[in-house]
């Protein structure tokens, strides 16, 4: 793993871990054995560092939740299998959440950068939603299961739990 990547996932790891704000510079450096003029090399400022951790996040759960549809065969299937794919993650005892709205929530709103990106991935899923479920007629229901989906990730958070995903799956059965 090169030097850059190494940074890029220790951050991960402690960003998701312990939060954006409790993570310092000299920690990420620390735990990723790298030289302080190195990580400056290729993250000039902690935002930069911030800024690589959504993208590269938001495009392998892009990758993840299109490796999951990609197994289903109709638009309820592809939807469903969304719900178990985030129920699987919900019952890990590392889950925390959503990486992007636990930044949302540590971050003041005029880091306009940051909230693009975080803006960026959340349509990404609700278009998914939309994209799944046109051929059968019923991408009008895309946002109504995207919400669904992001307060079961909320929700799931929150009480440690599997029960609000498996609750938030009972309703979008009911909706297609």
């Amino acid at each position: 793993m090169d030097t850059k990547q190494k940074i890029l996932s220790t951050a991960s790891k402690l960003f998701y871990e312990q939060g954006y704000n409790s993570t310092g510079i000299n920690q990420v450096i620390k735990e990723a054995a790298v030289a302080k003029a190195s990580f400056y090399q290729h993250f000039p400022s902690k935002e930069d560092l911030l800024l690589a951790y959504l993208v590269t996040t938001q495009e392998n759960t892009d990758k993840e939740m299109r490796a999951q549809i990609a197994k289903c065969k109709t638009p309820r299937e592809q939807v469903l299998a969304l719900f178990d794919f985030l129920s699987k993650l919900a019952r890990q005892t590392s889950f925390k959440g959503c990486n992007f709205l636990n930044i949302a929530a540590e971050l003041p709103n005029d880091q306009g950068k940051v909230r693009s990106i975080i803006r960026k991935q959340k349509n990404g899923i609700r278009n998914l939603f939309a994209e799944i479920l046109k051929p059968a007629g019923k991408e009008d229901l895309a946002d109504e299961i995207y919400l669904l989906f992001d307060a079961a990730l909320v929700s799931g958070k929150v009480y440690a739990d599997v029960w609000p995903v498996k609750t938030a799956r009972k309703i979008v059965e009911k909706l297609i």
